[in-house]
């Protein structure tokens, strides 16, 4: 029985979603496209999983499977555009899941990072990186131009001129560079990932999961709000906040100095 092209663990308030195509280095193809969105869609409104961690094995994600474009070039030319567009549209579910998801995401890399696989990592909340790891956009090195919502986040995440400069040149850089772009929040030594995420994930699990979910929301529409809606926005959800059980938990464990027991739901 073949191995799952994605595998999912739940423990403690964590979803620990494995990418595992080794081999191809987890490169993108249909198949675990399909297996992503079925896996990650669901995770919204699982009650128990308060975060999520997506990470690969050795590598997180060496962008798109090649192979797959590869065979498709003797097809005819508006067979392909059909195809590839619907694909794309496919692909693009699993960042609006990402963004979409009312609980902290975090993306947890080592190894090759390219291509799709860095605008992923992108969508994720937060990143924390093994020392090793690397990263390339990569699309112009293979003459087409990027998807995943790389062009919607890089220039937020880097400003507009170290966007241009990583999408068109494609050049390859470390995680020490990434983690100066603010691409990644967190360097860490390779041998240490799977601790130091878990440790991050459980932190996360713990903590005040609805507030967590308004305030991804909010930090979201802030890149396109003016002040005065944003302003809004923020009273409206400091307001709904502020009558759920965990609001009452954390003003009273305050008053009573000890650490807050979040149940993480409305």
């Amino acid at each position: 029985m073949s191995e799952k092209l994605v595998e999912l663990e739940i423990e403690d308030g964590v979803a620990l979603v494995t990418m595992n195509r080794p081999k191809a280095l987890n490169a993108l193809n249909r198949d675990m496209t399909r297996a992503l969105v079925e896996t990650i869609n669901p995770l919204e409104h699982d009650p128990e999983v308060r975060c999520v961690v997506i990470r690969g094995g050795d590598h997180f994600m060496a962008g798109g499977d090649l192979k797959t474009f590869h065979a498709m070039l003797d097809r005819p030319r508006q067979d392909n555009l059909v195809a590839i567009e619907a694909f794309i549209h496919e692909v693009h579910s699993l960042i609006i899941a990402i963004r979409r998801m009312p609980k902290p995401v975090v993306a947890s890399v080592n190894g090759a990072c390219a291509g799709f696989g860095l605008s992923f990592m992108s969508a994720a909340d937060l990143a924390i990186a093994a020392d090793d790891s690397y990263y390339t956009l990569a699309y112009t090195l293979i003459g087409t131009s990027p998807d995943g919502g790389s062009t919607y986040a890089l220039p937020r995440l880097v400003g507009l001129k170290k966007a241009t400069e990583l999408a068109l040149l494609g050049d390859r850089f470390d995680a020490a560079t990434a983690k100066e772009y603010g691409l990644v929040n967190w360097v860490v030594p390779a041998a240490d990932l799977v601790a130091e995420t878990g440790k991050l994930a459980a932190r996360l699990a713990a903590g005040p999961t609805v507030a967590y979910g308004r305030t991804k929301a909010l930090l979201q529409r802030s890149l396109d709000n003016p002040l005065e809606r944003q302003l809004q926005l923020e009273a409206d959800n400091f307001s709904a906040c502020a009558v759920e059980p965990d609001f009452a938990e954390g003003v009273t464990a305050f008053v009573e100095k000890r650490k807050p027991a979040f149940a993480g739901k409305a």
